[in-house]
């Protein structure tokens, strides 16, 4: 380290450099960023202005930064340069402003567009620059007029074009620059001291003094010997180096505040030294109150001003102090502070709003043996960043000593006591989280983790078809459970299992079932075991639509958390993947027109890979009101027909800030969009999921009173303004449940996290004498800062809680092993119930959660004592599809709901049609009924307690549960190899799959029209068309029933499903499907769609279609459209692709989606049905009974309708031949 005096030649080499090279005329820069009073804004690509030729005498001033682009953007306030740098830097009134970037790049030369106005200082924001650009890092200087005698207007002692050389020691890695002007100092001695541009750095001085030696006229000036000293903060009459002109200011600022033997930096002091401070949020907003105090020293030396700024005497400019600041609510900041002048250092310290923790990574179950290791990984994120880790082992937390844990948990050498459940926990300033529960096994040495012997999985096969000995209609194919496997070298040390096992199918055995006239074939699953698992990739689907109008949210950018992934189609479809140990899927939709509150959901995925998807629905923003900023305003909360409303929003005059925190006065445009819980429709646009953590780290749920979009903005500006404190007044009178006028919280959503975290209390408050009637009401009242967050909730901590268990079918039948996996069951917690009817709300809280192979679980409130105290309506959802819940009226038995008595009447179960048979039957209500101990009935679901959510998850399927059923259960689908769609593990590689890549599932869907007056049963028989090796085999059989078209009687129409053509599972040759549509009834094939019959044609060979009551064709190899009848979607879920297919099938279109047949829009195939005679069989059911005695009757129908038109058209050529004569 260069000792002081070497410091001090540098600055005497550098002063005589300016003398000796005699620069005496002012250097302008070219085309500069350089404006007048009127304060222009500059666009990307536009180029900056030529400097025009002032008419008085000007300079310009150093360079200044007091800002960085974090938050909104890059502000260099005028105001703020004077108060980090002193009043004296700048001139009072600037003629002009230039700014460059800290690489010195004009804002034209980066395509940034930026603000500048030489009275306010310079401002460029975020949200104005091209997509995927933020500001630049700029510097800015000011143009100064000069007075009399060459001085910068009128101050006595102005500095505002002065490096200084204090410069050099005060702050690391500062770069001087070129000399280019003359400074008078005190006394008239002139300096030259002011410098433009920049060097390389400080190390370069030493070459600079080499050559001024060398130079004849040089010759060191004779300078006053400083005079170093130390003075203790408990004698402030001792004395210290001090300075009487501008050149001992200059060059002899003490370099170091103690150079005294036996002086300690703790205790010395510079009594006529101050230290400046400002204390910031990251968007800038002022924070008085704060509380600072400096590293190393206990207790307080001052507090932030109502401006956040601080002053502390007695504090060394160049001391480079270490100042700590804390606030309640925000996390600890500290900076260092910079000398800003010879008797003075600033510093600004920034402090973020305390966040409380969320979990970004979660530890995932593992399956071992006994010896090997094992290693949980758990990752949390926050304000601040948490540090603080604990384990648990089946809820006994784990020694920190002795396992030497911290977001990581290794565990050596296994041992099977150690097998159970595991979960961490993670502690920053503001609470605590846990996570989610990983689940070890630890198996014996030899022991299997898959059972080579498969589980029974029956499935249903086509009419005709029996099994000898058994069910008639069912035949067990087998299948093996999802479980995980050991890896053969044990854990490796990072988080995640590179070569996870699963326990999969491992041999395949061929059958054949005897059907009437045929032989159906059959694979079904022989031996289970270990192999490498597909890797999971959990797939959420939907659509985002207006709640009032349905209308699509096109183009909407969709935000993951924090991180934007991607926009709405036209449609406002979206797809997403959701990332690896997520448990909590929050995603964000931003409305570009701004005519939407941002739409904040968390939506529920199948984190074994299974696709879901959701119909996401959009609220629309109130119509705006003008506010004046000067006087105060209320803003009514809830405004129902009939209904008083729930609150209102009240702000205070001179409440109104912008984002750097500069008081608003003007016109403001406040727009208030408030979610009444008294309106059961609005339940289904409301934001997130009420949810929060509570204190111990646990999701806990809310239950609402009402939430609220607050948008603030000036009049055609897109810029937020912000505003505080807000008062929110609820009425007393709408809050009539015993305990929770007290309870009462008003919270913000935080959107990356999906979480609400507590903003304020509420307090009663009195009637006003002076109030109107209309106000003479006793509200609560909280307190609230708009800034960042503008989504808020009015919400009570609900304890009564329990988990309600559902199921999904296949069909009304019910059976076990036809679950329906993928379906999404939301329970709104409707209000008021029987118990509490004074309370005035319709719903308050929702949950949703999707069916997997053991059904669903989803919270709610309950209560033990009064089953009415709360009630719920439950409905069920698959691809847009409505389930249909099991009948209450007639009374059903207990069995065909899934309930058993007496349990079953203590929850009143009641179908959606139960009172009126022409409401829709999609959902039901009960009374969530808490099961009390003592009464085994109620002990076996469905309702189960809070901390038994275990039980519900893993409970058989002959326990207690709600059922749903599909309604569209006139389908069929048969595969000669088994898979479940819902568990892509089931997946078999086979040339006879009907899909062959498991990674990518392409579903192909024909439209068939009917002209016939009843519906009709549609069957697709698939088989090998062109390959070798599968030629004439089946792969499967689909039936469907057409659908009536409301607009058109007597025409109806069936989406039929066949296997799309394509390269089979060796990827070696395609297959071009045989695929052959046969409706069921008395039906002949009207209409081909001309262009798919010239498509066909087009691409040989012909499929064999000689039947004049089916249509046959190989399957086409590109993915064709509407515009041929054809519709085909590929997807990495099958049920998503199948969903999407059937939709535009619906739709008639390419890229729309419905679930109203549109008959006569994009077909392939048209047949003409009609009645068979009574008591004959349709020619369906003959071809299954007897195929060639049917196609024997086909012929014989075919040619007595050849000979009745021949002999009908015999008299007219006779007639015609005659004509001619």
């Amino acid at each position: 380290m260069a000792s002081p005096p070497l410091l001090l030649c540098f600055c005497i080499a550098s002063a005589q450099l300016a003398g000796a090279l005699g620069t005496t005329t002012t250097e302008e820069p070219t085309a500069p960023s350089s404006w007048g009073f009127e304060g222009p804004t500059l666009g990307p690509g536009q180029p900056s202005p030529a400097l025009e030729d002032w008419e008085e005498a000007s300079e310009w001033t150093s360079w200044f930064n007091v800002d960085h682009p974090g938050g909104d953007g890059d502000f260099e306030s005028l105001a703020a340069i004077r108060f980090y740098y002193g009043p004296a830097r700048v001139c009072p009134r600037p003629l002009a402003l230039e700014a460059r970037t800290t690489d010195w790049a004009l804002p034209s030369t980066v395509g940034e567009r930026v603000h500048l106005n030489p009275t306010r200082g310079f401002w460029c924001l975020n949200r104005e620059q091209p997509r995927g650009r933020r500001c630049s890092n700029y510097h800015v200087r000011f143009r100064c007029p000069l007075g009399k005698g060459g001085r910068r207007g009128t101050d006595p002692s102005p500095f505002w074009g002065v490096f200084r050389a204090q410069k050099v020691y005060g702050m690391q890695g500062e770069q001087w620059g070129k000399p280019r002007g003359t400074s008078v100092g005190d006394g008239g001695i002139p300096h030259r001291t002011v410098y433009r541009g920049r060097l390389e750095h400080l190390g370069r001085m030493g070459s600079l003094f080499k050559k001024l030696r060398a130079r004849p006229s040089f010759a060191p000036p004779q300078l006053p010997k400083p005079r170093w000293g130390c003075v203790s903060r408990a004698s402030p009459g001792d004395t210290e180096m001090r300075e009487t002109s501008l050149s001992s200011a200059l060059y002899f600022c003490p370099l170091f505040p103690c150079v005294s033997p036996g002086c300690s930096p703790k205790i010395c002091g510079c009594p006529d030294h101050v230290l400046l401070g400002l204390v910031v949020t990251p968007s800038g907003q002022i924070l008085p109150g704060a509380r600072v105090s400096l590293k190393d020293q206990p207790g307080t030396v001052t507090t932030s001003d109502v401006h956040g700024n601080f002053r502390m005497p007695g504090i060394c400019a160049t001391s480079r102090a270490n100042v700590s600041v804390q606030m309640n609510g925000f996390s600890a900041g500290m900076a260092q502070a910079q000398a800003n002048s010879s008797i003075s250092a600033v510093v600004t310290v920034v402090l973020e709003k305390l966040e409380k923790p969320y979990l970004v990574k979660h530890p995932q179950s593992r399956v071992r043996e006994a010896g090997q290791n094992v290693t949980f990984c758990c990752k949390a994120s926050g304000t601040p960043l948490p540090k603080k880790y604990a384990w648990f082992h089946n809820g006994t937390l784990l020694d920190r000593r002795e396992h030497r844990y911290g977001a990581h948990l290794e565990l050596q050498g296994l041992r099977p006591d150690q097998a159970g459940t595991y979960h961490c926990k993670a502690w920053n300033d503001a609470g605590a989280v846990r996570s989610g529960t990983a689940r070890l096994t630890v198996l014996a040495p030899g022991q299997a983790a898959c059972d080579p012997q498969p589980r029974e999985h029956l499935i249903q096969l086509p009419d005709g078809c029996g099994q000898p000995g058994g069910d008639p209609a069912y035949l067990d194919v087998g299948f093996c459970p999802d479980i995980l496997c050991p890896s053969p070298t044990g854990s490796s040390p990072r988080c995640g299992d590179a070569s996870s096992r699963c326990c999969s199918v491992r041999q395949l055995e061929s059958r054949e079932i005897r059907c009437s006239g045929f032989l159906l074939p059959v694979k079904v699953v022989a031996e289970c075991g270990c192999q490498k698992c597909l890797p999971p990739r959990g797939l959420v689907q939907g659509r985002v639509v207006a709640a009032d109008s349905g209308e699509p949210l096109r183009f909407a950018q969709i935000l993951l958390g924090r991180e934007p992934i991607g926009f709405t189609s036209y449609q406002g479809d979206f797809t997403l993947e959701v990332p690896p140990s997520t448990q909590r899927l929050v995603v964000t939709f931003l409305d570009p027109t701004g005519e939407f509150v941002d739409t904040v959901r968390v939506l529920p995925f199948d984190p074994r890979g299974a696709g879901v998807y959701h119909e996401v629905k959009a609220m629309r923003k109130k119509a705006a009101v003008i506010l004046d900023a000067t006087q105060s305003n209320t803003i009514p909360l809830g405004e129902l027909e009939d209904e008083t409303p729930l609150g209102e929003l009240v702000l205070p005059p001179g409440a109104f800030r912008r984002a750097d925190g500069k008081p608003y006065t003007g016109a403001v445009e406040a727009r208030v969009t408030f979610v009444d819980p008294r309106d059961l429709s609005s339940a289904a646009a409301a934001p997130s999921d009420l949810r929060f953590v509570d204190s111990d780290g646990e999701l806990a749920p809310l239950r609402t009173y009402g939430m609220f979009s607050v948008d603030l903005r000036a009049p055609g500006s897109s810029e937020q303004l912000q505003a505080g404190p807000v008062a929110v007044r609820v009425a007393a009178g709408q809050i009539r449940m015993m305990g929770h006028a007290e309870a009462l919280t008003l919270w913000s959503l935080d959107p990356d996290t999906g979480l609400w975290e507590e903003e304020s209390h509420f307090q009663r408050e009195g009637a006003s004498a002076p109030r109107v009637r209309r106000e003479e009401r006793v509200f609560l009242v909280g307190n609230v800062e708009i800034r960042e967050r503008r989504l808020f909730n009015l919400d009570v901590p609900e304890h009564r809680r329990c988990f309600v268990k559902v199921r999904a079918y296949g069909n009304d039948k019910f059976n076990p092993s036809e679950q329906v996996e993928g379906v999404v069951v939301t329970l709104v917690n409707l209000e008021p119930a029987s118990g509490f009817a004074a309370n005035p709300r319709a719903w308050g809280r929702f949950d949703s959660a999707v069916t997997g192979p053991n059904g669903a679980c989803l919270p709610a409130f309950c209560d033990a004592e009064q089953p009415d105290a709360y009630t719920a309506l439950v409905t069920a959802t698959l691809g847009g599809e409505e389930l249909e819940p099991a009948p209450s009226q007639p009374r059903p038995p207990p069995a065909t709901i899934g309930v058993a008595q007496p349990y079953l009447d203590r929850l009143g179960y009641r179908r959606t049609d139960h009172d009126d048979p022409a409401l829709k039957r999609n959902g039901f209500q009960i009374n969530l009924a808490k099961p009390r101990p003592g009464h085994p009935a109620e002990a076996n679901g469905p309702v189960y307690p809070w901390r038994s959510l275990r039980e519900c998850q893993e409970a058989p399927v002959t326990a207690g549960h709600f059922r749903f059923a599909r309604v569209e259960a006139d389908k069929y689908e048969y595969n000669v190899v088994p898979f479940r769609e819902g568990t892509p593990a089931s997946w078999t590689g086979d040339l006879l799959s009907w899909w062959p890549n498991p990674q990518e599932f392409r579903a192909c869907f024909l439209k068939v029209k009917i002209q016939g007056p009843q519906e009709y049963m549609i069957r697709s028989h698939n088989a090998g068309g062109s390959h070798p090796r599968t030629q004439g085999q089946l792969y499967g059989l689909r039936d469907a029933r057409s659908v009536r078209d409301p607009q058109r009687p007597g025409t109806s129409a069936a989406c039929v499903e066949f296997k799309c053509s394509g390269m089979l599972f060796d990827q070696r040759q395609v297959d071009r499907t045989l695929v052959t549509i046969m409706p069921q009834g008395s039906c002949r094939r009207s209409a081909v769609n001309p262009l798919l019959r010239d498509y066909l044609a087009r691409h040989p060979p012909p499929a064999q279609s000689d039947d004049p009551s089916a249509f046959a064709m190989l399957a086409p190899l590109d993915p064709l459209g509407h515009n041929y009848g054809v519709y085909t979607v590929t997807d990495q879920s099958p049920r998503l692709a199948k969903e999407i297919a059937i939709g535009r099938c619906f739709d008639g279109s390419s890229d729309g989606f419905s679930r109203e047949m549109k008959a006569d829009a994009g077909t392939a195939v048209t047949f003409q049905c009609r009645e068979p005679p009574a008591g004959r069989p349709s020619l369906f059911q003959r071809l299954l009974e007897s195929p060639a005695r049917a196609l024997g009757d086909i012929r014989r129908e075919m040619g007595e309708v050849a000979q009745a038109r021949s002999q009908a058209t015999d008299p007219l050529r006779t007639r015609r031949a005659r004509a001619r004569q």
